[in-house]
């Protein structure tokens, strides 16, 4: 490949324009984009991937989208990025070589797999956490977009069920990636997106288990400043859910795209914003 931004340090976005996703099989590639690296102008300065076909909030130029995809996609080993229209669910779609080509609608999912090489299964987030999911050898490989409500309602879990049957693996032996999202210094939430995790009991708020499958989901979540208002950690949760399903080999989850404004958009923080994209293949 050409004119490929370098792949920045394990730990922070370091000057390249993506993060390698590390402790994946070797057989898959994937990668996040930061903001960095394209043409869109402020508020979407400067790799904005959010299709312009797509209903929401930006209004950035299409031919700038189109370009930041372009570029997106040469960092992707030759397979096509596919893009879905995200809805904050659980539901996952399985992509072939048919869901490639102009003209091809959006998927309304929230995750996608795929068995076939040339498929990029790709999520849109700024804030959200992106998910890339790897079976052994790549057999199989997906990407789920992991808001707090797709989080809470299953979508980690339902893209792994349908990851291990495509590969006929158990999730034991699935790989993770946890991307950039809102870190738990800064997403404040109340406590309707505590009580959606069970967090009302169990463990004490703060105890800080880690990424122990049989802490509590109060454990994610720190008193904040005024009554009824917590710290969610959000990339816990994400460990949490996955090492409860099975899933051991969990790596990432260290960026917040909150208090990195010049690396990452951040929806809470700016609203009107662009969106980064994540990407996993079989190579």
């Amino acid at each position: 490949m050409t004119n490929v931004a370098p792949r920045p340090a394990v730990g922070s976005p370091g000057p390249g324009h993506y993060l390698c996703a590390e402790g994946l099989p070797a057989e898959a590639g994937g990668v996040m984009a930061t903001r960095r690296g394209g043409v869109s102008r402020a508020p979407f300065d400067s790799l904005n991937l959010r299709p312009a076909g797509l209903r929401g909030d930006a209004s950035d130029e299409p031919a700038s989208i189109h370009e930041n995809q372009r570029r997106f996609t040469s960092w992707l080993e030759g397979a096509q990025p596919v893009y879905l229209d995200q809805v904050h669910g659980t539901q996952v779609v399985r992509l072939g070589r048919g869901d490639l080509g102009p003209g091809r609608g959006f998927h309304q999912a929230d995750a996608s797999i795929t068995t076939e090489r040339g498929v990029a299964c790709t999520v849109l987030v700024a804030d959200c956490l992106p998910v890339l999911l790897a079976a052994p050898g790549a057999r199989a490989v997906g990407a789920a977009h992991a808001g707090w409500r797709g989080l809470a309602g299953g979508v980690l879990e339902a893209t792994l069920v349908a990851l291990c049957q495509a590969a006929a693996c158990e999730a034991s032996e699935v790989s993770a990636w946890l991307g950039a999202c809102i870190g738990p210094q800064a997403f404040e939430v109340g406590d309707d997106v505590r009580e959606a995790f069970g967090g009302s009991s169990g463990a004490e708020p703060g105890v800080g288990l880690g990424v122990d499958a049989a802490a509590q989901p109060a454990a994610f979540f720190r008193p904040g400043v005024a009554p009824g208002k917590w710290w969610a950690d959000l990339p816990g949760l994400a460990r949490w859910r996955l090492q409860r399903a099975g899933v051991s080999r969990v790596s990432g989850g260290q960026w917040c795209t909150y208090s990195e404004p010049s690396h990452f958009f951040s929806y809470r923080r700016d609203r009107l914003t662009g969106r980064h994209a994540a990407a996993i293949w079989i190579r």
